[in-house]
């Protein structure tokens, strides 16, 4: 009888400590699940932190690294030669170069922008025939002095469309004068007081390009001005060329 007795007394524990086992598994499971929480929050953190590092250690080296290594002015040839000729700012083009194609004369856009400038074709087409010009296909977007000349060209005619507006001009050449026009006869932007965020939230892209070209705008006016070149239009004048490209404009369209 003792022998049963203690074998019944035996039973009740070896339940309880089952049920301690499974709480132990529980305590486990629920020390990973906080372990792999801190672990993960602590990668957040890292990844902020080094990135937020580098964001800073990239600012600061732009004041050690030679303008010229992040704002080249490579083509300065070709751009001076058809900024006078087209009575355009040289500081515009090599913003538009720099942001368009970072200076790759053979670049070529997901939508078959080509060359330096990045022009498209109907553009390409649309100069070829103002100027006249002997080029022989579109080909020759590749070529740096050719797509210089005629980026140089589509330049002029937006400002002067725009009357010099360097902030309407930018919009028109990424997403084009029709859209640009649309805008401003509509109200959504205003010529005389622009603001870049008044472009459509569906046409981001281009308020961004806008702003790229600002800022790469203020980079070059500093090195071309510290180099002394201010202007390029003493020998032309600006009234009859923005005349010629006004009625070439009427002609076309």
């Amino acid at each position: 009888m003792a022998t049963k007795t203690n074998r019944r007394a035996s039973a009740p524990k070896r339940k309880r400590k089952k049920k301690n086992s499974a709480g132990d598994w529980i305590v486990v499971i629920l020390g990973i699940v906080f372990a792999l929480g801190i672990v993960l929050l602590t990668v957040f953190l890292l990844k902020r932190s080094i990135s937020k590092g580098l964001e800073d250690v990239t600012e600061k080296a732009k004041d050690y690294v030679p303008h010229g290594f992040t704002y080249p002015t490579d083509y300065e040839e070709y751009v001076l030669k058809y900024c006078k000729e087209y009575q355009v700012d040289p500081v515009l083009v090599f913003s538009v170069i720099k942001v368009e194609s970072n200076f790759d004369h053979q670049a070529t856009s997901e939508v078959g922008a080509r060359g330096l400038m990045q022009l498209m074709e109907d553009a390409y087409d649309w100069v070829k025939f103002r100027l006249d010009d002997d080029s022989e296909s579109y080909d020759d977007m590749y070529d740096p002095e050719t797509n210089i000349k005629y980026g140089t060209y589509y330049l002029s005619f937006l400002m002067e469309r725009y009357d010099d507006s360097i902030d309407l001009a930018a919009a028109a050449y990424h997403c084009g004068m029709g859209q640009v026009d649309s805008w401003l006869e509509d109200g959504t932007l205003k010529a005389e007081k622009f603001d870049v965020n008044d472009i459509p939230k569906e046409n981001d892209q281009t308020s961004h390009y806008v702003n790229k070209i600002n800022d790469a705008y203020s980079a070059y006016k500093k090195i071309l001005s510290e180099r002394g070149i201010d202007s390029i239009f003493e020998d032309e004048s600006a009234e009859e060329l923005e005349s010629e490209v006004s009625e070439s404009f009427d002609e076309t369209y």
